[in-house]
């Protein structure tokens, strides 16, 4: 088994018209053993960013405080708030870094630009950076979110549209996967604010 696999997880992030949402599920396991039901994978940067981490349990936390340590010190040196296509130049950036002994992550990154589009990319555990204009996804679920969001997506959904097809894409996917699964959590980034919602899946 890979490293990458070894405390499984499914992130997705999918595009909306003038939003965008991002979902992960909440199991944390030891292989086949589930350890925890209420794992955080997705965290907020900004009021506008957030980011999702797929792959190692340890370096997913690391990993959450190192970027809230280096967003704060951007916002200190520039004084302004970081834009998401700069703080996935960031992460790719800390990832190359540790190219040679790297975190075994899959970050998932998703927020609004500053004129309201949405923006969503994806990166491998080295930092090299996949942008779409529709969804990303990451974890040990992803071939099969992968071909939930191709069946569900479609361009311009309104926010509420976005969180039943990015739910219906989340649970059918896990549901196929036995690392991933136990609830999922869904945040829709609009401009008047985020929606956090907490879906129940099953739990075998």
């Amino acid at each position: 088994m890979s490293i990458m696999e070894y405390n499984g997880s499914a992130v997705v992030a999918m595009v909306g018209k003038n939003c965008v949402a991002i979902a992960t599920d909440k199991r944390l396991g030891q292989r086949a053993l589930t350890v925890d039901m209420g794992f955080e994978k997705v965290a907020p940067v900004t009021d506008n960013i957030y980011i999702g981490l797929a792959g190692l349990a340890t370096d997913v936390m690391t990993l959450h405080d190192r970027f809230r340590m280096r967003v704060n010190l951007y916002k200190h040196r520039e004084e302004r708030t970081i834009e998401p296509k700069t703080f996935s130049n960031m992460v790719s950036h800390m990832l190359y870094e540790r190219r040679f002994g790297p975190y075994f992550v899959e970050p998932v990154i998703a927020g609004l630009e500053k004129n309201g589009q949405p923006f969503i990319c994806s990166m491998d555990l080295i930092g090299c950076i996949n942008y779409a204009d529709d969804f990303v996804v990451a974890g040990t679920a992803a071939d099969n979110l992968f071909g939930m969001c191709e069946s569900l997506w479609e361009p311009d959904l309104g926010p509420e549209e976005l969180f039943e097809t990015v739910s219906q894409a989340m649970l059918n996917a896990v549901d196929r996967d036995s690392m991933s699964g136990w609830g999922a959590v869904v945040h829709i980034l609009t401009p008047e604010g985020v929606i956090t919602r907490e879906l129940k899946g099953r739990m075998d």
